[in-house]
């Protein structure tokens, strides 16, 4: 397998195709690749930034992205992983259209079934600090943005009943959540598990995750949302820089760019070309 050679790269993660088209459409000169294992992706530059975008579109689901998350980290070694799409809001003054950067994610499934009753062990990650801080810079220059900065609950749940036990549960133990979806504590846990990787879910409401919500997608609201927590996202890759030294601009042996590796001091990053047979490496022994 040829290993993208894409650096500074952010890897956008999405669930659903037109969460995946509205980011899509921000990113130039695409190319398409794949993981030995048969995931897709799309390689592109962000333009007016030093960002290479890996772009992916998961499916349903904390679990799946964790797992699909977690190979994609080990694949192309990103510097930021972001996870955006719809959600269903749980909050009233967080309407439909309004945008939610996760200022941490709760996974809302964890806890111990108890003669007394079901006890809830929460478990919460934290997004980036410097992601939501790009984010709230971002958003004041964007009037047409509502943007909301509060904790996103995850569940393996379509919530379209506020009255349902779960939507009680939500409300007893998780209310300072702002909304609902299904994806991001998977992302944020393969980042953290990963190294640690600057990480951040951005989601656009759809609808109030109540009765109506069929009429809510209907109208349109998806599409609509989906754009919203793109601009969002680009925004927030306008502002936050990658690390020094991280661009793929730098000098390195020409010999060793041509055959599509970069060399780093110590090392050689062999994740731009294909090599067949051993490799043999020598550390600098005057450290």
């Amino acid at each position: 397998m040829t290993m993208p050679d894409t650096q500074p790269t952010v890897l956008v993660l999405t669930a659903l195709p037109l969460e995946y088209a509205a980011v899509r459409a921000h990113v130039e000169e695409r190319e398409e690749r794949v993981h030995r294992d048969g995931t897709r992706i799309e390689v592109g530059r962000l333009s007016s930034t030093s960002w290479h975008v890996a772009l992916a579109e998961l499916g349903m689901g904390a679990e799946r992205t964790a797992a699909l998350t977690t190979q994609l980290i080990h694949w192309l070694r990103p510097e930021a992983v972001l996870f955006v799409g719809v959600a269903g809001s749980l909050k009233d003054d967080v309407g439909i259209g309004d945008v939610v950067v996760g200022t941490q994610v709760y996974e809302i499934h964890g806890g111990k079934q108890a003669p007394e009753g079901f006890l809830v062990r929460p478990k919460a990650l934290p997004g980036s600090h410097a992601l939501e801080q790009a984010a709230r810079s971002a958003v004041r220059d964007m009037p047409r943005v509502r943007a909301h900065f509060m904790p996103i609950a995850t569940g393996d749940v379509v919530l379209a009943d506020a009255e349902s036990e779960i939507a009680r549960f939500l409300r007893r133990n998780y209310n300072d959540a702002g909304a609902i979806e299904m994806e991001g504590s998977g992302a944020l846990r393969a980042a953290h598990l990963s190294g640690q990787l600057n990480a951040l879910v951005i989601r656009g409401i759809s609808d109030r995750a109540d009765a109506e919500k069929h009429r809510a997608d209907a109208s349109g609201s998806q599409q609509r949302a989906a754009e919203q927590a793109a601009a969002v996202t680009v925004a927030v890759l306008h502002k936050h820089r990658p690390r020094e030294g991280s661009s793929d601009s730098g000098e390195e042996p020409q010999e060793l760019r041509a055959r599509g590796a970069t060399y780093g001091g110590d090392h050689i990053d062999f994740r731009g070309g294909t090599f067949h047979g051993p490799v043999t490496g020598k550390g600098d022994r005057r450290r």
